[in-house]
């Protein structure tokens, strides 16, 4: 059955509040996880409140008893993997083993050059996540010092201690769909999450992505496929028009974006169809994070 998840932006005015008014409904309505960007600020202004990742993260772990969760997804471009490795480690503890390790080599060059981080030039940006990759990867699921020369980490002898009490710490997810990123699923990852693909996109990244995993002897249902995705959605027929109508485009003009929207009959259809296809977990992007009696009514709509 396809597992069904909420995901948030944390840089489109997330607040402690708010943050904790989401994260109890995810928990009492039912759905499978909660999982949120790690962002400074949006791509474009005006900018708006930004609750910072790890620390919002830790107290969902200690605040919450079913759920998982974890960043969509975390970047090497200002966090250093040995930091990285440690939170996520320490995290995960604390929550019995509920965190998903969502990492990636970032895209956003704003927040990038507002607070001082280089974002770098595509190609050194995926060298960069690779060396991050191994770092983070090696430090969690080895027992032995970890010595790591890298253009751009250094890691010599180092041990993460504690050891994870999850034996090779927490499920690692890569996201992206590029070549590269799916190496990378291949190489280190538990679960591959791609971002709003349609049926037909999915469906063919993901027989590559199979085909990929039998090249490297790994079988491939040792890797979960899931897909972070837009949703709009409504407490009753009034909400739902408007949330489309701000949207500039019709309903059937989202849909064909790969973005689930509709009323309850129309989502479901969608979401059954990409579960045909293969998808096992999918993301559902909740923009509206004072919406809270429209996600309930979602909850009761898929779940």
């Amino acid at each position: 059955m396809l597992e069904i998840a909420i995901m948030i932006e944390g840089q489109n005015g997330l607040t402690w509040p708010r943050w904790q008014k989401i994260a109890r409904l995810v928990e009492d309505a039912g759905f499978i996880g909660l999982f949120r960007s790690d962002h400074f600020t949006n791509s474009n202004p005006p900018d708006k409140e930004s609750l910072e990742l790890w620390t919002s993260l830790t107290w969902l772990a200690d605040n919450t008893k079913r759920i998982e969760f974890g960043p969509l997804v975390t970047p090497f471009s200002f966090r250093h993997p040995a930091f990285t490795a440690r939170m996520a480690a320490a995290v995960d503890d604390l929550s019995g083993g509920r965190l998903t390790l969502g990492l990636g080599a970032d895209w956003q060059d704003r927040e990038h050059h507002l607070f001082g981080f280089d974002l770098l030039e595509p190609k050194s940006r995926f060298d960069r996540f690779e060396e991050g990759m191994e770092v983070v990867t090696r430090l969690l699921q080895s027992d032995e010092p970890v010595t790591f020369e890298g253009q751009y980490f250094q890691i010599r002898g180092a041990t993460l201690l504690p050891r994870p009490q999850r034996k090779g710490g927490p499920r690692i997810l890569v996201g992206g769909e590029g070549k590269r990123t799916l190496a990378n699923v291949v190489r280190h990852a538990s679960e591959w999450n791609c971002v709003m693909l349609t049926l037909q996109d999915f469906a063919s990244r993901n027989e590559r992505l199979t085909q990929m995993l039998n090249d490297a002897g790994r079988q491939p249902d040792s890797v979960r496929r899931s897909m972070m995705t837009n949703c709009v959605f409504g407490k009753d027929n009034f909400a739902l028009k408007d949330k489309i109508a701000s949207r500039g485009r019709t309903l059937e003009q989202l849909q064909q974006r790969a973005i689930i929207a509709g009323p309850p009959s129309a989502v479901n259809e969608q979401l059954q169809k990409l579960e045909q296809a293969g998808l096992q977990r999918i993301m559902l992007q909740w923009l509206d994070l004072d919406d809270l009696d429209g996600l309930e009514a979602l909850a009761k709509a898929v779940l």
